[in-house]
This record gives C-alpha cells, structure tokens and sequence, in this order.
C-alpha cells in the first residue's frame, strides 16, 4: 500500500523494510499497538466464516447461496458506507469513529451467534459491516499519525496486521467452529471489545482534517480517468477474489480444522506476497505490468481449480492467495497515486465501487452453480479477473502514475480503507 514511486518501489535494494527511517517498526506507542491489534481482528472478521459456512447452512437449514448471503450483506453495506466513513470522521474525530465502529462490531458479532434463522445472521452480519467499514476506513489513518518512523513504516505495520488478520480469521472459525458454528461470533465479539477497551485507555484524539469530508466526494473523485478505471478493474478483480473466499468452502467441502488450515495457508501466502513480494516484483517489472501479468494467472489459477480434482483445488486454493496479495498491493497504491483526489477521498471512491462485486460474488456463484454445474462459477471468475487485466492494458495510460503523484500529501488525514489492500 505504500506510494514511493512509480513502481512502488518502498526503498532501496539494501533497506530492512522493518527499519523504515532509522526507527524500528516494532518500536511504537502502546497506541499504535491498540489500534493495529484492533485491526487484526477486524480482518479476521472477513475470513472467519469460511471454514464453517458448511456448518451453518446445516445448522439453519439453508442452501449455499443463502449462507452466501453473509458476505453479500456485509460487503454490500461496507461499499455503501464508504461514501460515509470520510464525512463521519472528519466532524467527530478519528478515536470516536474507530469506538463508534468496534462498539458495532462487537454489538452485531454477538447478535450473530444468537441467530435463529439466516435472515436473522444476513441481517447482523450487516449491521458488522458498517461497524467494520467504520474501524477499518478510519485505523490506518490513526497508525499514521500516531506511529514512530514515518508513514513508511506505519503503512507496512497496517498492511502486516491485515495479512495476519486474514490468515488467522479462518484459523479462529475452525478452532471455534468445531465445537460449535456459534462460537466463533462470540470470540470475534470478545476479541474486539478487548480491543474498544485498548483503544479507550491508550489513544488519544487526533488532530481533525482542515476541511470536512462531503458524502458526494468519492463519487466526484471517480470523475477521474485513471482512478475510475482502477475502479472498474478492481470491481472484476474482486467478483473472482470473492469466489474463492466465499463459494470455494462449499467446493472443498472440509471439515472446519481442514477448511481453516487451508485457508489459514492462503492467507499467510497473501500477507507474504501483499507485504514482501509485491514492492519488488513492481520495482522490477513496473506496476502495470505485475497487475497484468497477476491477473492472468489468477484467472488460470481458477480454471485449473474449478476443472481439477479435490487435491488440485486445495493447491489452487492456497496458491491464490500469492497472487491475490500481489493485487492488492498494486491496485492500492494505483488507486491513491492515480488522481489528483485526497488520499481518503481516492480510496472512498475506489472502494466504493469495487466492493460492489465483492457483495455480488458470494450470492451468484452458487447461483450460478444451481443453474449450470460446479465448474462454471470459476469460469465466470476466471473471465471476470481477464476482464480486469483487459482493462489494465486497455487503459495504461490513464493508469500511469507519475512519481510526485505517489508522494503521501493527506498522511495524518488519510482515511485509506483496510479493504484497500
């Protein structure tokens, strides 16, 4: 997610990326701490379901497409929210948004676990989504202006909490679902007002923006070329990132511990190659040209899942994780460098529009199974991650980044969405 160059480039060849400006990543306020241990389990909030999805459509009697519904519900709010996090915490502050967002959170993931009836989850599950937009929209914000180190570092600690989080969500769903699909709700709302807690005692207000956030300022944001074509690429990127993250656990059809290991190794495969891998394949090779190229064998990397046997879909599973944190690195950084748009505004407009396809997903991919058979849901994915590469190749101009274009301008102010990356 950091913006130091035109092929993101984080520093020279030699540099310890966890010494970012001569202060050591690991040496922060217990404020930073609270906050990106919050984050964690924010980002654990998006994968701990996987691995007992199976048993909930049990539990309550439901088809896959109904449980799928717990994705739809949540991302759909997420997309809708991010026209209103910027306008929330530019009037009341981002300590009181980051608490407003956990107290929902913990709120609607203890709800979650008293669930008679799917629409009952459906409908918690969206109530977590606007809490989770909230935190999430607003943490990496906080770690800026509080961390030690420079936005450098700060970004890389925020980008580090979101890979652990989304490796170790599935891993809290299957330790907790195997005794019970409930419990994993009642832990996430545990873990997060353990957090409501930390960040009461140890952060401290910060500095409100210079001017307030307009709800209709990401969708003017979007005016722009090169950002709404990020956009609309991302948008087809995230429909085959989300057929794998909510239809694959009905493919697999593991026990929770098995479903949680093999998506506990995605997730670890996405924070290596998102945090690690990704700056220097795009110092290398150039951004664009990593996005293409990751694109592509995504889109392979589905069809051999979709058309293989139960051992090459657990491989192809797990492997698609490297190739999902390469993108999502890169259409961050394409995303807040592209325009001429603030950084939180950039990213609300982004996000905005992809997370759409990150709601629909989850819904037609079973749909799509009931109405063909079991390949062609991967198939619709593979076309759609081809989609967002002809779009990369199509609209490379407007995708270009100009270096000073990259350099962090709103750092205390920026509101970049955790789902940005």
């Amino acid at each position: 997610m950091s913006a130091h160059g035109t092929s993101g480039h984080r520093g020279g060849a030699g540099d310890d990326p966890f010494d970012e400006g001569g202060t050591s990543i690991l040496r922060q306020p217990m404020a930073v701490w609270a906050t990106a241990g919050a984050s964690v389990v924010a980002f654990m909030g998006i994968g701990l379901v996987d691995p007992i999805l199976p048993s909930i459509a049990k539990g309550l009697h439901a088809s896959n497409s109904q449980v799928s519904l717990l994705f739809t519900s949540y991302f759909l709010i997420t997309a809708v929210a991010m026209l209103v996090t910027g306008f929330v915490s530019s009037r009341i502050g981002g300590r009181k948004t980051l608490l407003a967002g956990l107290a929902l959170v913990v709120v609607f993931a203890a709800l979650s676990g008293t669930s008679s009836s799917v629409g009952e989850l459906v409908g918690f599950r969206a109530g977590w989504g606007l809490g989770n937009a909230l935190f999430v929209s607003t943490s990496l914000a906080v770690i800026v202006g509080a961390a030690a180190g420079g936005s450098a570092a700060a970004i890389l600690l925020y980008e580090s909490a979101l890979g652990l989080g989304m490796a170790c969500g599935p891993l809290l769903g299957a330790v907790l679902g195997d005794m019970k699909w409930r419990y994993p709700f009642f832990g996430t709302a545990v873990l997060m007002a353990v957090g409501f807690i930390a960040i009461t005692v140890f952060l401290k207000e910060q500095p409100r923006p210079a001017r307030k956030t307009s709800v209709l300022d990401p969708i003017k944001a979007l005016g722009h070329g090169g950002l709404a074509s990020a956009a609309v690429s991302a948008f087809f990127y995230n429909y085959a990132f989300f057929t794998v993250l909510a239809f694959t656990p009905f493919v697999l059809d593991m026990s929770p511990y098995k479903s949680g290991g093999v998506f506990f190794a995605w997730g670890v495969l996405l924070a290596v190659f998102s945090v690690l891998v990704a700056p220097r394949l795009q110092e290398r090779f150039g951004s664009l040209k990593v996005l293409g190229g990751s694109l592509v064998l995504l889109a392979v990397d589905l069809l051999v899942l979709g058309y293989g046997n139960h051992v090459t879909a657990v491989v192809c599973t797990i492997l698609s994780g490297a190739f999902i944190g390469l993108n999502n690195t890169v259409f961050t950084e394409l995303a807040l460098g592209v325009s001429d748009a603030p950084r939180p505004v950039a990213s609300a407009g982004y996000n905005f529009v992809r997370w759409f396809a990150a709601a629909a997903a989850p819904f037609l991919a079973p749909k799509i199974e009931e109405w063909t058979d079991i390949h062609i849901p991967f198939v619709v994915a593979a076309l759609a991650a081809l989609v967002g590469a002809a779009i990369v190749a199509v609209r490379r101009r407007a995708l270009t980044v100009r270096a000073h274009e990259l350099e962090p301008q709103h750092a205390t102010e920026d509101g970049v969405s955790a789902f940005a990356n």
